[in-house]
């Protein structure tokens, strides 16, 4: 068994799930060659030990109106816990905010954002955040082309 807590089933099974998360629990089992109810408790398993977060459908932004991606990088002025609470709390209500990482370096936070158009990514992203008090400093890099929008993780054995 794995470091992690893996066997080599359980970890095809991650493997396979990444790829497709919609794939049936027969199709599963064929590929990683247990049968459907081994299979179907490995992977009720595996979600109750937290290794599956969940399920989600990977959406198109630029089929849904949704033509400009930041990475926005802010810095805290205080480096109190308080000014950071109030900074991590207003984040969470920002709805074009679609990530947000505590980071460490120069900023203190990146944030990865989505909006229609700049105008509403400054009206809806930057202005609320330079409204908060916590918030020293906001810089904005857009991206020009995803060169790798990879959602799967490395599972190397």
């Amino acid at each position: 068994m794995a470091q992690n807590g893996l066997d080599p089933r359980d970890h095809q099974i991650l493997v396979e799930l990444q790829k497709n998360g919609r794939i049936s629990n027969v199709e599963l089992a064929n590929k990683v060659g247990l049968s459907p109810s081994a299979c179907l408790r490995r992977v009720q398993a595996l979600e109750s030990r937290g290794f599956i977060a969940g399920y989600a459908a990977r959406l198109d932004p630029k089929r849904l109106g949704l033509s400009v991606t930041a990475f926005v990088s802010v810095q805290i002025a205080q480096d109190q816990e308080e000014a950071t609470e109030s900074f991590r709390a207003a984040v969470r209500d920002m709805p074009h905010v679609v990530e947000c990482y505590a980071v460490t370096g120069t900023y203190d936070f990146l944030l990865r954002v989505v909006a229609p158009d700049l105008e509403t990514y400054e009206n809806q992203t930057v202005k609320p955040l330079l409204r908060i008090p916590a918030v020293r400093d906001v810089r904005t890099n857009f991206v020009l082309e995803p060169v790798k929008d990879e959602a799967c993780l490395p599972l190397e054995l």
